[in-house]
């Protein structure tokens, strides 16, 4: 690999980070090219990325960054996905680890804070950012659909008390 090919995957994997807030570093030695295929489809399907690089090639491309913890555990055979969205290549690497024994996690960067294997696994726990919106979107909705329901009570209950009113005075009519 020359010189401007080094350059061109260093470029490559800012331009990943620059579009994600997660970076999850694995080692994958031993897995077959069924089971790589297979992770990077389900990454891909997330909308995430997974790229393997030379580890020399990602420590010059973590440089300076906010990513720079991840250096610490860029040795032997790596991959790393990237993602916007933190919780779903946790997810998917955690569970395909389990699947998959000989993909071990490594360790990770959100936000510029390393995360351990563990915090991963922890990571992988929590709902899809998109499920927590509609919880919180949920919750913000309840204390008005209950003002709603009381201000549409009040004229329910007078239309019902007039319709028992005129009922009475059709039957003191008839």
């Amino acid at each position: 690999m020359n010189q401007t090919e080094k350059a061109v995957v260093i470029q490559e994997v800012q331009e990943s980070m620059s579009r994600s807030e997660v970076a999850i570093a694995t080692h994958y030695r031993g897995l077959s090219v069924a089971a790589m295929t297979r992770l990077r489809r389900e990454i891909r399907q997330a909308g995430a990325e997974l790229r393997v690089v030379k580890n020399t090639l990602a420590k010059r491309a973590i440089q300076g960054s906010s990513f720079e913890p991840l250096g610490a555990v860029l040795t032997g055979p790596t991959v790393l996905a990237f993602s916007k969205d933190p919780v779903a290549p946790a997810k998917i690497l955690t569970d395909f680890a389990k699947k998959n024994p000989l993909l071990v996690i490594q360790g990770g960067v959100l936000n510029g804070v390393y995360m351990s294997p563990d915090d991963i696994v922890e990571l992988s726990k929590l709902p899809s950012k998109e499920v927590l919106l509609a919880r919180l979107l949920g919750t913000m909705m309840n204390p008005v659909q209950g003002i709603v329901g009381v201000l549409a009570a009040v004229p329910a209950s007078f239309v019902r008390v007039l319709d028992r009113i005129r009922e009475e005075k059709e039957k003191q009519a008839a």
